[in-house]
């Protein structure tokens, strides 16, 4: 098999990497995937996407499809939101969907931060996906 570069800019990385499993899938792999599916040839696997890192906290009734998350950064007067999708995933304002937090985060920012530690309920903004992340450890 021959092997082709291509280049890519940093927002088509963060895509890849949305869609990655860390340590597993390479960016080839995760074009492969997208692109051809598992039968090798062109698919719509974006429709069979794995579930994303919140759906334990969906299956544990702490989140629902819906439900929206905020970062406040009070310094700069500004606002994130991310919807919690029915599959796991969070998709931001411009519509990018991402598998978890803090890949999600650094889109809407730009840093990188972590995403569980940062993200809270729109609802009730002092409770964290941490908080909740701990609550559904607590339960397995």
């Amino acid at each position: 098999m021959s092997r082709r570069s291509i280049e890519i800019d940093d927002e088509v990385f963060a895509f890849l990497q949305s869609h990655s499993e860390p340590l597993v899938d390479s960016p080839n792999d995760v074009l492969r995937r997208l692109l051809l599916g598992s039968s090798g040839r062109p698919s719509t696997a974006m429709a069979e996407r794995r579930p994303g890192g919140l759906m334990p906290f969906i299956r544990a009734g702490v989140l629902k499809a819906g439900d929206k998350l905020i970062h406040i950064q009070p310094r700069r007067g500004l606002t994130h939101e991310a919807a919690v999708t029915a599959d796991g995933w969070l998709k931001i304002e411009d519509g990018r969907e991402f598998s978890k937090p803090s890949p999600a985060l650094k889109a809407q920012t730009g840093v990188d931060i972590n995403g569980y530690a940062k993200y809270a309920l729109k609802e009730d903004p002092e409770v964290r996906l941490q908080d909740l992340r701990e609550q559904v450890r607590g339960e397995i």
